[in-house]
């Protein structure tokens, strides 16, 4: 069976199982109160989140562990904020999405059984999200502890910069080399 045709199947089926879900709750409405929208609403966000991620494991399809992390990690914050009423985290909140990229980025070379390339692309990302979200947390009314280190986040990426450039420096460019063996 093709990509397409299982991709069909299971989503057909996935609709079928929700729609019979909400129908059966316009008869019996004791039904959706286990769901308890009101309060829970963000978690259907993490559930297309988590969607998204079977019909990358199901379809063989790995480039949808991306939007599936996306999606998901979205979803978790709206959970944490409709649960807390912290909705003024958003200020600072948004420099996890790249974390969610990277944690995607890490599953789709994971599906692929690239680990090491996933490690390595995904981590850099998952690092970057967390630098800016120490920076932009810390000035931006995030976690107590974030107010005041957050000068240790710029030290420590000015030394990562330094440390990178050392590196580099080292290594002739390809265009270099290749111009010296003419």
């Amino acid at each position: 069976m093709d990509t397409n045709r299982r991709s069909n199947l299971v989503i057909g089926l996935l609709l079928l199982l929700v729609g019979g879900w909400f129908l059966a709750g316009q008869f019996f409405p004791q039904m959706l109160d286990i769901l308890q929208f009101d309060y829970q609403w963000p978690l259907i966000v993490v559930g297309v989140g988590l969607f998204f991620l079977i019909m990358a494991v199901l379809l063989r399809a790995p480039g949808m562990a991306v939007p599936a992390s996306i999606i998901g990690g979205i979803g978790g914050l709206l959970y944490y904020q409709n649960s807390t009423g912290d909705w003024e985290s958003w200020a600072y909140a948004w420099t996890l999405i790249p974390g969610f990229v990277g944690v995607g980025v890490l599953l789709l070379h994971l599906l692929e059984g690239k680990l090491w390339r996933g490690l390595k692309e995904g981590v850099g990302l998952m690092l970057l999200s967390l630098f800016m979200f120490g920076i932009f947390s810390g000035f931006l009314g995030g976690p107590e502890v974030f107010s005041r280190l957050w000068p240790l986040f710029l030290i420590g990426a000015g030394i990562w910069m330094l440390l990178k450039g050392r590196r580099s420096s080292r290594r002739a460019p390809a265009t270099e080399i290749i111009t010296k063996e003419q």
